[in-house]
């Protein structure tokens, strides 16, 4: 029994460390890069970032949005970010016109031009995240992909995507998304703030 634990431990550490190298891609740092800037632009114009996902996707775009709103390494200006999580609001839309759509009726809501809508999925076959991004493009938001698998049906739908293949599960696939948003979240700060203990821009 013993053995058995001590080779799952490893076999677990082996595949966190595996999710953990794949930022090093050269696909990874370009992404990164790309999701940074698009963001800081955005924020650059006084617009803002919509995050949507479900389950533990859900608690990483909460995550990345109370990063923006509250702050990550430094001190600087508030950054105006909103996950799509209001509980009212989900059991409202899913009980009016299904669970399919409880992020796209967020997104009518509050989303507006050059506004950013930031999806996270890791089979990337969630509906109510691809009805979220059809409602972004035509309100004419920017749009950012974190998924994990083969990219599902979300692959090629938004301007900007990632996809953390080679895991069978979600766990490491969102270890990995959360790796990449804290560093985005990084570059955004370096981009906006001429120093890192800015309060303004």
């Amino acid at each position: 029994m013993e053995n058995s634990v001590e080779s799952l431990l490893l076999k677990s550490v082996d595949d966190a460390v595996k999710a953990a190298e794949m930022l090093r891609n050269p696909d990874s740092l370009s992404f990164m890069k790309q999701a940074s800037s698009l963001i800081a632009e955005a924020y650059g114009k006084r617009k803002k970032l919509l995050v949507a996902g479900n389950g533990g996707s859900l608690c990483d775009a909460m995550h990345f949005a109370e990063e923006m709103t509250g702050q990550f390494r430094f001190k600087r200006r508030a950054l105006p970010a909103i996950a799509l999580s209001d509980p009212a609001h989900m059991s409202c839309v899913g009980n009016d016109y299904g669970f399919e759509e409880i992020f796209s009726r967020g997104v009518e809501a509050l989303g507006e031009e050059g506004d950013v809508l930031v999806v996270l999925t890791t089979s990337g076959n969630s509906i109510n995240i691809l009805h979220a991004i059809k409602k972004a493009k035509e309100k004419n938001m920017r749009t950012i992909a974190f998924l994990g698998k083969t990219g599902g049906v979300i692959r090629g739908q938004c301007e900007l995507e990632w996809i953390v293949s080679g895991f069978p599960f979600s766990d490491r696939i969102q270890e990995a998304h959360m790796a990449a948003i804290h560093i985005i979240i990084e570059l955004v700060e370096q981009k906006l703030f001429s120093s890192p203990y800015a309060t303004t821009q």
